[in-house]
């Protein structure tokens, strides 16, 4: 195994979930009697550059296939963070009908449906087939290729460079994180800003949210490392704030290095120091994930049998890649949760990869008034609770797994 970034081969372990199927690989009926692909998923941290990252064993198109089933429009609490990001981006950088934006992993447009709403040029680049085809339903121009250096170079040279590029929650989703990165130096225009949106390693750890980790997530990120990343392709970070979303992530502003259009912050030698002052550039910091993870897995393991041992019916709402996580890593199966119910009609019908939980639509929770509900997607938990507070009525509660098990009504 070498660094991704770096080539390093001097690696500690970071964390340890054995084997699992990939997170968005949802099954049909007929693929339950049929033996189902595993992978190790097992992750690793580069002492020299402080890169947290899978080991690989499969390729991306393993992961990122035509039937991806992630969908970010199914999320309230998304679309509202993306439809506030435009309009920050666009008073703090004064866009307008004469700018063009991108955005790398458009999804299904949930985005830059508010870019184009505001008359601004934009367009998307996006590999998997039917998250592009739901943002070209909304007039979204999309590129239906996975993004590098030499997809920037072709659209730069169609005059296509862009005045800002968003990249949220991808650049932990690619396996050559350099050549993902150049790309962004050739795409932006010389005064161009890039914002890159991804969860904080520092987070995942105090949150111990082992169940982010999954084979898609090819990186688990610092400032640490994504400034020496960015440095080494052509990028200099010049801001960087947090948000809430997925459990806590950094935003990163960078731009050309080449042209250097804009100062860099103090905020950016203040998150470094935060990072510094709580370990992520020394192996301490790294060493006793996989401990929290296991405890949280086996108090949710117990949570499962004493239910299933007292009759009572259990249900999940989320079908979402850490769920999957969390399910397979506590061996959860079909006897100790019904079903998981989740408004995106791609899933709805099919089964959750290794445990075979069924996935139903809404309605079948309201049917079925299961006793407990486990909350997957534990990140937009408040959305959910208000969502479902229906099951207060026949006495059902909430279980959330991550970072400690907890039951409440």
């Amino acid at each position: 195994m070498a660094c991704r970034h770096c080539g390093g081969a001097d690696f500690i372990p970071f964390l340890d979930l054995g084997m699992a199927p990939p997170s968005n690989s949802y099954l049909e009926a007929g693929d339950l009697s049929r033996p189902e692909k595993r992978y190790p998923l097992v992750i690793r941290t580069c002492t020299e550059c402080w890169l947290t990252q899978t080991e690989d064993f499969a390729d991306r198109e393993e992961f990122f296939s035509g039937d991806y089933a992630y969908f970010s429009s199914f999320s309230r609490t998304w679309l509202d963070h993306a439809k506030s990001y435009v309009e920050a981006m666009r008073g703090r950088f004064g866009l307008g009908q004469q700018s063009l934006v991108a955005e790398i992993a458009a999804n299904d447009g949930y985005l830059l449906q508010y870019v184009q709403a505001l008359g601004i040029p934009c367009y998307g680049v996006e590999p998997t087939h039917g998250t592009a085809e739901a943002a070209r339903a909304k007039g979204i121009d999309i590129v239906e290729e996975f993004f590098g250096v030499a997809l920037a170079e072709r659209l730069a040279g169609e005059g296509r460079q862009a005045d800002l590029i968003a990249a949220n929650n991808v650049l932990a989703h690619v396996p050559d994180i350099n050549d993902f990165v150049a790309g962004f130096a050739v795409l932006l225009k010389p005064a161009g800003v890039a914002t890159f949106e991804f969860p904080h390693i520092l987070e995942m750890v105090r949150g111990n949210q082992f169940d982010t980790a999954y084979h898609e997530h090819y990186s688990y990120l610092s400032l640490i490392a994504v400034e020496r990343i960015f440095s080494a392709n052509g990028l200099t970070v010049f801001d960087v704030g947090t948000t809430p979303h997925h459990g806590g992530s950094l935003r990163v502003y960078a731009c050309r290095t080449d042209h250097r259009a804009h100062a860099v912050t103090p905020a950016v030698a203040a998150m470094l120091e935060t990072e510094r002052q709580a370990g992520l550039d020394g192996e301490t910091f790294y060493a006793g994930f996989q401990a929290s993870a296991e405890a949280a897995r086996d108090a949710f393991r117990r949570f499962l049998d004493e239910a299933r041992a007292s009759g009572l019916k259990v249900a999940a709402y989320g079908a979402a890649a850490k769920g999957n996580t969390l399910l397979n890593f506590a061996g959860a199966t079909a006897r100790d949760i019904a079903f998981v119910v989740d408004r995106n009609p791609a899933k709805q019908g099919r089964f959750m990869p290794g445990s075979h939980i069924p996935i139903v639509a809404e309605d079948h929770l309201i049917s079925e008034q299961p006793d407990r509900v486990v909350i997957l997607p534990w990140n937009i938990e408040t959305e959910i609770r208000t969502q479902l507070s229906c099951i207060s009525g026949w006495g059902g509660q909430f279980v959330t797994a991550i970072p400690r098990l907890a039951i409440r009504r």
